[in-house]
């Protein structure tokens, strides 16, 4: 096998492309793997160059671990990179890096992919990892019970080749252009305790830590995993999240010492902390997914898209970003955040606040009031910002009814399709492959949404990105600025505004990141004196 250095910035597209005629898997690592090099540089970039060992992490979260959506990209996502690991995990530039999987090799016409794996890793149980491993989850993740987004990604391997224990081939039906947003997706999960997990009751993985104990509605615990493949990691003892819906509560947390990390802290209470010099903001360029109204467009009167452009034009954006997420956020009435390939300036401001074309809207459609009903999850923070909407509303005739709603029930209805004519959420996966959004997501999944829409058009346009090789191409990006038209017409779903992901650490939290799904890798957290 040819070993190649890893190269200056190729593309996606070069990257799913690349066959490498003849040269075997293609890995992005020479003398060490790059799994060790990123750990080793990001262990001394904030502190001294020998990190100090010991000490539990303490991480505050609003919303407690739901075992059922394990698989699925929600609240879990402090819990899954802790245990679990995934095949490959993206770079800034969402070049795929080695974790499991230390190369790989795309078929010059995208229908397959070869994988080697890391020979060295154990389960927390003492079994080893193998190719066997890899199949399971791929079949977890076909399997409907799982609420995964990405089954449709998944779906798409439609066979198997093991050449041992440490290389196998994954055929596809088709090319499918958000290949390593499943793999960075796709936790691997021990086979024999996978219906344990889902329950809650045990979590088993190859991860940096072992699960220990659950208080549901209060915390859970993690120990260190002394087996883990990644050498020298992790460097905490143990972890343990605290649920902390309350917002003030959190936030004192924090301030108190009690806690030492969260992603939760509201907008305005970051801008609180900015100058205390106990803490230390961070804030990631990909967004935390994007706040949105969905519509029901099955409900009285909503079924109009004139009604629903009428409420995109209703919200003035400018103020929701300023009062429900303290600034930390960018106006958009498209999902894409700037980093995406799809986003365009026209798109993001396509809708303004302008209560008389709204207004003229509705006339068109008949209507001069109507009242609605306006699902948003109990806690304080949702409220606030299901309040500031329904103002914008009401001062254009549509009244709304609001109904609050515990955040674990709002997702299964989110997922059931059984929520009322409005609803107000945050969305995430517009931060990779386009086509993942609209292939995976529940708000936008063209063959079966939240909303009930249904679009030949949509279904078309979506399927030709999905079903390519390439991510950046001008063919490529012409299919997102349709997929772009669709969304900006239909509204069904009617997004507001692209949060920003803040991470409020005290100053003895060092080295957590996040993943591009948000998961949280704490391979080289560590806690300073």
């Amino acid at each position: 096998m040819t070993a190649l250095t890893r190269p200056p910035a190729p593309s996606r597209r070069a990257l799913l492309r690349a066959g490498l005629a003849g040269a075997g898997l293609l890995t992005l690592a020479a003398c060490r793997s790059a799994v060790d090099e990123v750990a080793n540089t990001s262990a001394t970039a904030e502190g001294s160059d020998t990190p100090r060992r010991g000490g539990v992490l303490s991480v505050a979260t609003g919303v407690d671990f739901t075992p059922s959506l394990l698989f699925a990209q929600s609240a879990n996502t402090l819990v899954q990179r802790l245990v679990f690991n995934t095949l490959t995990r993206y770079d800034d530039r969402l070049r795929p890096q080695p974790e499991l999987a230390t190369a790989w090799e795309v078929a010059p016409d995208g229908t397959g992919v070869t994988l080697k794996l890391r020979e060295d890793v154990l389960f927390h149980s003492g079994r080893r990892f193998t190719a066997d491993d890899v199949v399971f989850a791929v079949k977890n993740l076909q399997n409907p019970a799982r609420s995964a987004q990405l089954r449709s990604t998944a779906a798409a391997v439609t066979d198997f080749r093991k050449n041992g224990d440490f290389e196998l081939t994954l055929l596809f039906a088709h090319p499918v252009s958000n290949l390593f947003d499943l793999f960075e997706f796709m936790i691997i999960p021990d086979s024999g305790s996978v219906e344990d997990a889902v329950a809650g009751t045990r979590l088993i993985g190859t991860g940096p830590f072992t699960f220990t104990d659950r208080k549901p509605g209060s915390s859970l615990t993690f120990t260190r995993n002394d087996r883990y493949w990644n050498p020298g990691r992790p460097y905490l003892d143990g972890v343990e999240i605290r649920i902390v819906p309350q917002a003030e509560s959190l936030l004192s947390s924090l301030k108190t010492g009690q806690t030492h990390l969260s992603y939760n802290v509201r907008g305005k209470d970051v801008a609180t902390l900015r100058s205390d010099p106990q803490f230390r903001i961070k804030q990631y360029d990909t967004g935390a997914g994007a706040y949105y109204i969905g519509v029901n467009v099955t409900a009285e009167h909503v079924g109009d898209k004139r009604v629903r452009q009428a409420i995109a034009w209703a919200v003035d954006r400018e103020r929701f970003v300023q009062q429900a997420l303290g600034g930390y956020g960018s106006v958009s009435s498209v999902p894409w955040p700037k980093s995406s390939p799809a986003f365009t300036e026209a798109g993001a401001v396509h809708y303004r606040h302008d209560p008389e074309k709204a207004r003229a809207l509705l006339k068109e459609a008949g209507l001069e009031r109507i009242t609605l009903p306006f699902a948003h999850s109990s806690d304080p923070g949702a409220t606030a910002t299901a309040q500031i909407l329904q103002y914008d509303l009401q001062q254009v005739g549509i009244d709304t009814v609001l109904q609050p709603t515990d955040s674990p029930t709002m997702q299964k209805q989110l997922i059931s399709q059984s929520m009322p004519a409005l609803w107000t959420l945050s969305h995430g996966f517009a931060q990779l492959h386009p086509a993942t959004l609209a292939v995976s997501a529940y708000p936008f999944n063209e063959a079966k949404n939240s909303s009930h829409f249904t679009s030949p058009a949509y279904t078309d346009v979506v399927q030709r990105a999905w079903n390519r090789g390439d991510s950046d191409s001008p063919e490529a990006k012409a299919l997102y600025q349709q997929i772009t038209d669709v969304l900006l017409d239909e509204e069904f779903v009617i997004d507001l505004a692209i949060a920003g992901l803040v991470e409020v650490a005290g100053r003895k939290a060092q080295g957590a990141t996040l993943n591009k799904f948000g998961y949280l890798n704490l391979d080289d957290a560590r806690l300073t004196a």
